[in-house]
């Protein structure tokens, strides 16, 4: 726990070392009583912010502490980004011989005015309803007649502290408005149980598809009753892909759904739970093309060594906040868009129609996604 403590202390100390240092002693030589102040604020932040987290995330589970802990978060990485790059800046004006107050305090005035746009910008842009992203994917085993099938991907809705309801409502009228063959949600439905997000996930009972609805847990089911969601899914209308699949035809030629437990539910400890890809093909005809929902990109190996046409995940939410791209890019092959892998498979990465945590996207624009699914041809090099 003493280490754990640490670690903790370390990595808040971390964050507020530069957007202290940027805004506030860099030379800026601002009035005792200002910088009194913004030392305080960020101290108080610093030692009130694990007691929220625990409060809002832990058995506890208060959205209102879940809601400050969350935002107050946001702010401060964003920032910790634009201060670390201002500070970056103050030294190249040292370098060229330009110095003193002025400079220290138009650098500052600076990162506090792109921190303060930035983060008014990505909350709209996380409270929106997403823009459609249209892709054209070729699956040279889909045949002919499957040609032109619509599957509408959402991923990471994360109904969570902030209540979306209604946002929940209009991203349904939105799907619907694509008129799909064919829905898949790719995990992370939400943050918390079913009981507590029962209202924020009614409007996907709403959700209209020709041939199916699918689902699969991602890993924050895992810390909030997994079974329960998949059973609230199968209540709302849809398929839950527990490592199984459903098979859907269209003038004669079929295609199979297939889906996985998150990669995190073997050691969750949720009984029977588990990414189990062998066990969710058994029985499926090995001539007839797989699309694969897994909810994050790193299952791809698995799907390639199968054989699997598409796979469709989620998890990386494209960064949601910039730069926090790079460091999901060390834990997953892709962070979004169509890449290939292997001689057969492809992955489609999505962006997550919601957000995590931080109600902010900067730079990684959230979406609801329209893949047309084309026969024949050859995939794109990747």
């Amino acid at each position: 726990m003493r280490r754990r403590l640490t670690v903790v202390l370390l990595i808040l100390v971390f964050l507020c070392l530069p957007p202290w240092w940027t805004l506030l002693a860099s030379g800026v030589d601002w009035p005792l009583p200002v910088f009194l102040a913004g030392t305080l604020v960020l101290v108080a932040w610093m030692v009130s912010i694990p007691f929220l987290m625990v409060a809002g995330h832990g058995a506890r589970r208060d959205d209102r502490a879940a809601r400050v802990a969350d935002t107050s978060l946001g702010v401060v990485w964003v920032l910790f980004t634009w201060s670390v790059l201002g500070g970056l800046v103050q030294l190249g004006l040292i370098g060229l011989g330009v110095g003193g107050v002025d400079r220290a305090r138009i650098v500052a005035g600076a990162v506090a005015a792109v921190a303060a746009g930035l983060l008014g910008w990505g909350h709209h842009e996380a409270m929106r309803v997403p823009r459609v992203r249209r892709l054209d994917v070729h699956l040279p085993r889909l045949g002919a007649g499957l040609d032109g099938t619509r599957v509408v991907v959402l991923a990471d809705t994360h109904y969570g502290p902030i209540d979306r309801a209604a946002w929940s409502a209009r991203v349904a009228d939105a799907v619907n408005a694509l008129d799909p063959d064919v829905v898949v949600h790719a995990g992370d439905i939400a943050d918390g149980t079913p009981t507590q997000r029962r209202e924020q996930s009614a409007p996907l009972g709403t959700i209209r598809s020709r041939l199916a609805k699918v689902y699969v847990t991602g890993n924050h089911e895992y810390g909030g009753e997994a079974q329960g969601w998949l059973d609230r899914m199968a209540e709302l209308g849809w398929e839950p892909l527990h490592n199984r699949h459903v098979v859907v035809e269209h003038d004669g030629d079929a295609l199979v759904l297939a889906g996985v437990d998150d990669v995190t539910a073997e050691s969750s400890g949720e009984a029977g739970h588990r990414a189990n890809l062998l066990g969710a093909l058994a029985g499926a005809d090995p001539d007839q093309p797989v699309l694969l929902v897994a909810h994050q990109p790193k299952f791809v190996p698995q799907a390639v060594a199968a054989g699997i046409d598409l796979q469709v995940s989620g998890h990386t939410h494209g960064g949601q906040i910039w730069p926090f791209n790079f460091l999901v890019r060390i834990d997953q092959p892709v962070v979004q868009g169509l890449s290939r892998h292997g001689d057969r498979t492809q992955l489609y990465t999505s962006r997550g129609t919601g957000f995590w945590g931080p109600p902010f996207r900067v730079f990684a624009p959230s979406e609801i996604t329209l893949l047309t699914l084309r026969s024949g041809g050859t995939p794109p090099a990747g």
